[in-house]
């Protein structure tokens, strides 16, 4: 049977097809500027490119400065090299792809990434409107570690595009609150294709015999599981979720916290202070420390045997990412140290806040969590239509066209 929530989405989805072709019904070629083409982009520029009326080429830095990168699929891929230099603690970038990109003839639309330590971004800008090309600068439009003279340029920037393009809704109010135009601020919001996430669900699902064997093979049947899935990087303060799932266990909670990340090869430190957290707390024997895992139908049954995935500090994309498998998150209420993503948490409805940096109050709101059985149910259903009605790709695809359109209208007028 078709999942009602999907369906209501595939077909919102057609409509928005229907809904947004330009008047000129000719294509226009977009040209996107990245430094990185990561896995999890490239389902939303084939989305873009397949919508009525677009063209779409994307060009990102080379994979041997960007290891991340994967190849272009359903839409043009080019790999541009960038040079970096190293100024005391912060680097400097020249991209070329941006002032190659802004001479005539190449693009109707180009969108430039707003990274104002990109040396090459105001040529790439003061070119395109030389030639006539409509600008889209697409970014976070702050920094986690904010100053002043930081802000000012970024903003400085901010006003030479002709639309900006955010992840969240948090960030277009704060720069409505600095004195820029609503009209040339749009959000994209930052989503997953959850598709990948929905098929190898339904794989385990469909085999319940296999994930009970899977649960018994590593000791999570009856467990309270608490998973992670990251890097184990220091920021990301793993040692509280150990610290607090300590506390769990001397309150009688028969608690296992699962680690998926790579544990050996990556933040050295990060694993260091882990594994010290698990020692203090004597959790030695319940802390699986599984290794990279990168297949979806490999990271299926750990989630599908957990009870909420804890995110200490610092989360992003990793929200998106359980909420599709209709996990509560649960991560700590300093919001301005999250990633755009923070905006799809709300506290006590898909997840939960606990006061940061306070393990204790970790310990305790999962304590909430594991005891009350209907209100994780009802989180865990409220995750799920987060990620399949609102925080979806087809809708961080209406922002960009929204922003595409907005920009190509404040160039040229009368077209």
């Amino acid at each position: 049977m078709t999942d009602p929530v999907i369906a209501k989405d595939e077909m919102s989805a057609k409509k928005t097809d229907a809904a947004t072709v330009p008047e000129d019904a000719s294509e226009r070629r977009i040209v996107v500027q990245i430094h990185t083409l990561p896995k999890y982009r490239v389902p939303v520029y084939r989305e873009l490119n397949r919508r009525p009326g677009w063209s779409l080429k994307v060009v990102y830095t080379d994979p041997a400065i960007g290891p991340s990168n994967v190849p272009a699929d359903g839409f043009e891929g080019e790999p541009e090299p960038r040079r970096g230099l190293q100024i005391g603690r912060r680097w400097v970038r020249w991209h070329s792809a941006c002032w190659r990109e802004a001479a005539k003839g190449r693009a109707d639309v180009l969108i430039l990434s707003w990274d104002v330590q990109n040396l090459s971004l105001l040529p790439g800008l003061l070119r395109a409107r030389w030639n006539n090309i409509p600008t889209v600068l697409w970014g976070h439009g702050y920094s986690k570690h904010e100053a002043g003279w930081r802000q000012a340029i970024r903003r400085w920037f901010g006003r030479r595009g002709d639309t900006l393009l955010f992840y969240n809704h948090a960030t277009r109010q704060d720069h409505i609150d600095a004195g820029f135009d609503p009209d040339r601020l749009f959000v994209a919001i930052n989503s997953l294709d959850q598709a990948p996430v929905r098929e190898a669900a339904q794989y385990w699902r469909d085999r319940p015999d296999e994930l009970a064997a899977f649960a018994k093979q590593h000791d999570l049947a009856g467990k309270k599981v608490l998973l992670y899935v990251s890097r184990i990087d220091p920021a990301n303060r793993l040692d509280w979720l150990i610290q607090a799932a300590g506390r769990l266990r001397q309150q009688g909670h028969d608690v296992v916290v699962v680690v998926i990340g790579d544990v050996d090869g990556e933040a050295p430190e990060g694993k260091a202070i882990a594994k010290q957290a698990e020692a203090n707390a004597g959790l030695e024997g319940h802390v699986r420390w599984v290794g990279k895992l990168y297949g979806e139908t490999q990271l299926a049954p750990w989630f599908l045997c957990s009870h909420a995935f804890v995110y200490p500090a610092n989360i992003g994309l990793s929200l998106l990412h359980a909420f599709g498998y209709g996990l509560p998150v649960v991560t700590s209420n300093d919001i301005a140290s999250h990633n755009p993503e923070i905006e799809a948490l709300q506290d006590g409805v898909n997840g939960r806040l606990y006061q940061d940096a306070d393990p204790d109050d970790l310990a305790r709101v999962l304590a909430e969590i594991l005891e009350d059985e209907p209100a994780r149910a009802r989180m865990s259903e409220a995750a799920l239509r987060t990620v399949t009605e609102d925080f979806t790709l087809h809708r961080m695809v209406d922002g960009m066209e929204a922003a595409l359109r907005k920009a190509i209208a404040r160039h040229n007028p009368k077209r």
